[in-house]
């Protein structure tokens, strides 16, 4: 069991990966779930994790914007948030992938912002927009998890596990404020020119001789964050 999960989490979380596994892929791009959550301490291996990983879904619409999602916080804003970590989503395909490898999970369970349907990362490119609601969204950049990955999951491995699975969801820009609630469809508003997926950037990332083609698409892209430029220089 997650941590802060109940037993209805369980069950409600049972019900939501049969459904994700065996409804037809024909409906649109949707939001299943907005997720929020405040910074909370919890006891982690013999010290206290301040963290607001722990994300809960809330049942009415939220607000998007620049610099904040309406009812959620970071607790270390050094390295989470800002403007091109404005908000974050990850699929329901992939909590397939993670209940047939033996998770219990709720959506928000990766401290994601949007639980979505049909975008999964090979299906985001850099510089990519996205109407969600009435907000205006641009695809910057993939997750890469920390420590706090551990801790919501009481699993000291869950980070390489992560890592080693490849399905790491996608961080936005918001380009116009709007608000966003559960059953939104997602619009593609613009796909950019530059060729580079989420995925792409996710696999590359664990190369030890990232495919220089690769490369240069990569830093054609005017927002590329200074995190991935000193991965890839």
């Amino acid at each position: 069991m997650l941590v802060g999960e109940s037993v209805t989490d369980k069950e409600r979380n049972r019900k939501l990966y049969l459904w994700v596994r065996n409804t037809p892929k024909l409906i649109p791009m949707q939001i299943l779930s907005v997720n929020v959550g405040l910074p909370k301490e919890y006891e982690w291996q013999g010290r206290t994790v301040r963290t607001a990983i722990l994300k809960h879904p809330t049942p009415g619409p939220v607000r998007l914007a620049p610099a904040f999602v309406e009812g959620d916080e970071q607790a270390n804003k050094r390295v989470h948030g800002g403007p091109n970590k404005a908000v974050y989503s990850y699929d329901a395909q992939f909590y397939t992938f993670w209940q047939e490898a033996g998770k219990t999970l709720e959506m928000g369970a990766f401290g994601e912002n949007l639980t979505t349907e049909g975008l999964p990362d090979s299906e985001a490119g850099l510089g990519d927009t996205f109407r969600m609601g009435t907000a205006v969204l641009m695809v910057v950049q993939p997750r890469f998890p920390c420590n706090n990955l551990n801790v919501r999951f009481n699993d000291a491995t869950m980070v390489k596990q992560f890592q080693q699975a490849r399905r790491h969801g996608i961080y936005y820009k918001v380009l116009e404020a709007g608000q966003v609630g559960p059953g939104d469809r997602i619009e593609r508003i613009e796909t950019a020119p530059y060729g580079v997926t989420i995925q792409d950037v996710v696999d590359q990332f664990y190369e030890k001789s990232p495919d220089p083609a690769f490369i240069e698409k990569l830093f054609r892209f005017p927002n590329l964050t200074n995190y991935l430029k000193e991965h890839f220089s």
